[in-house]
């Protein structure tokens, strides 16, 4: 059996990125843990509920109270899943939890929660309000963060799904918000539905999708250029899809090609799989860790607006990893068409990740590169 610390000691974020200014566990993981205690004491593991645990810091640390087992769990990002099996293997712990989307499978009869806070209020919103329907009637829920990503709001959040809130005592630059009384109040709000005329879609998110069921101004002005794209090609892949906008898009203009809405975050493959559904687009949805499971020289045409942010942190590994996953997938004479913000200045590394690249259109926020393969 592990006791809490020499858990943490062990912990890695592979396979996210790693750096000497990111963490697999941070303060905030520590102070869920004391907070929760007392009550994950005599509780059967399976009545355990982790959502949001980053690396596994969470999960193994309420394992090693008692040495639970059957603790349910639910990440968004698949790389969070993959990193929770990856320590499990180091801690030899495998039995310690189940992976579970956000469900009524995940939270029937939930006695404790455990749950890092997300900076997004909407995704708060649908996870309380999944907890507030499916949990037990007893349940406490132990959510928290670092000091300046919480903000009052979150606390009135809660409360709309639990009679009692209350905010621990901070330490180390992190609070718990203790949650009880769960509000059994449906409907719930999410998904989301909403008709953007302007580019002729109906768009379904779930809460923590990338800007809920709105077109942010990046993909729109990346979709601007969708007339533009390789005309001939038959496999089409928008990496990291979010509701699945630029997807369907191209779906819809390519009607004989194949076009794969691929993202690593669960809630972002259920947004672009009821997207597709709403707009009655064919359209394969893959939940995927950089297109890890696609073929060498696979595909014709990648569609990118990378991520530029590690959780709360600003780090350009996972655009990176992303340009490395394209160059390797691209077959000879495709295209990645790229949008970021302009001080970014990535092109060096579309270069270096995949080949020739140049500018195709910039406004005052944006550029938008092609890049094919050297």
């Amino acid at each position: 059996m592990h006791d809490v610390e020499s858990v943490l000691r062990v912990l890695r974020r592979f396979p996210d990125a790693e750096a000497p200014n990111l963490f697999a566990s941070d303060a905030a993981d520590r102070l869920i843990l004391d907070t929760a205690a007392d009550s994950l004491t005599g509780t059967a593991g399976d009545d355990v509920v982790v959502i949001g645990d980053r690396y596994g810091a969470l999960t193994f640390g309420a394992a090693a109270h008692g040495g639970k087992t059957g603790i349910r769990v639910h990440q968004d990002p698949v790389t969070g899943e993959l990193a929770l099996k990856f320590n499990a293997s180091a801690l030899g712990s495998a039995e310690a939890y189940r992976s579970l989307p956000l469900s009524e499978e995940l939270l029937a009869g939930a006695r404790v929660v455990l749950m890092q806070l997300p900076r997004s209020l909407a995704e708060l919103t649908e996870i309380a309000e999944n907890i507030a329907a499916y949990a037990a009637p007893d349940v406490t829920v132990f959510a928290g963060g670092r000091d300046k990503h919480m903000t009052p709001a979150m606390n009135g959040v809660l409360r709309a799904s639990f009679e009692s809130v209350t905010a621990g005592r901070g330490r180390q630059k992190s609070r718990v918000l203790t949650a009880s009384g769960p509000i059994r109040r449906p409907p719930r709000s999410y998904p989301v539905t909403e008709r953007l005329e302007d580019i002729g879609l109906t768009v379904v998110a779930h809460g923590a999708v990338f800007a809920g069921p709105k077109l942010d101004i990046g993909t729109r002005f990346l979709a601007s250029f969708v007339g533009e794209m390789k005309p001939d090609a038959r496999d089409i892949v928008d990496l990291g899809c979010g509701t699945g906008i630029l997807a369907c898009l191209l779906a819809e203009s390519r009607k004989s090609a194949r076009v794969v809405a691929t993202d690593r975050s669960a809630a972002a493959v259920a947004s672009a799989s009821a997207t597709a559904s709403a707009n009655n687009v064919n359209i394969a949805v893959v939940r995927d860790d950089a297109m890890s499971t696609f073929e060498d020289r696979s595909v014709d045409l990648i569609v990118l607006n990378p991520p530029f942010h590690e959780g709360a942190s600003l780090h350009t590994g996972s655009a990176e990893k992303l340009f490395a996953a394209a160059g390797r997938t691209l077959r000879p004479g495709g295209e990645l068409w790229t949008v970021y913000n302009t001080h970014l200045n990535y092109r060096g590394e579309l270069r270096a990740a995949v080949g020739p690249t140049e500018s195709v259109g910039r406004n005052a926020k944006f550029t938008v590169t092609r890049s094919t393969p050297a």
